[in-house]
């Protein structure tokens, strides 16, 4: 079983924000995979469904971002799912627009969605799929009001093809390991 997790704020005054790319992505799985996010608990909307022959739980944290990790905590233990089969997917400044890159295991990056996951499930040992934001338009640009913000209409024309390619990416890690889907979606876009 696998834990599939997109990052973001629950609010609607969020909605099309760069921090909340990661609702995007799970919208996006949902709906290729016909899995609906109707539940309501671990402080998580989420659904259940099948991607590449394996039962998935698909998530949105409800707990803002910056204490996801209480979320996925609740639902890894309920389901007994070992971190590296909770595939989370969220935003990076330091990729550009349009662009997405896989990891097996890592530091937070200082994300602080991915902050509070190691420290609540005591392990760096998850995929995560960040899919880029671009940075802020100069240094002196507070980050959070960057990430927080929306998305530009050139931006916007960028996204729809990444959050098929993490859909994609989704299904490649769970059918095939996180190392063919490293070696195949962090080449497509170089």
């Amino acid at each position: 079983m696998y834990i599939i997790a997109g990052l973001g704020n629950p609010e609607a005054k969020y909605d099309n924000t760069r921090h909340n790319i990661g609702f995007h992505a799970v919208d996006v799985i949902c709906r290729k995979y016909n899995i609906n996010l109707g539940k309501l608990k671990f402080k998580a909307l989420y659904g259940d469904g099948f991607i590449g022959g394996e039962k998935v739980i698909v998530a949105k944290p409800q707990t803002y971002m910056n204490l996801s990790g209480e979320a996925i905590r609740d639902m890894a233990a309920f389901y007994k799912v070992e971190p590296e089969n909770i595939i989370v997917i969220f935003d990076d400044v330091s990729l550009e627009p349009g662009r997405m890159r896989i990891r097996a295991k890592g530091s937070a990056g200082g994300h602080n969605g991915i902050k509070s996951i190691i420290y609540q499930l005591n392990s760096e040992d998850f995929p995560r799929i960040k899919i880029g934001v671009g940075a802020p338009p100069h240094k002196d640009f507070d980050l959070a009001d960057y990430v927080l913000g929306r998305f530009t209409p050139e931006e916007i024309e960028t996204l729809e093809p990444v959050l098929l390619d993490a859909a994609d990416a989704v299904e490649s890690i769970i059918k095939n390991g996180i190392q063919t889907a490293m070696n195949k979606f962090n080449r497509k876009r170089d």
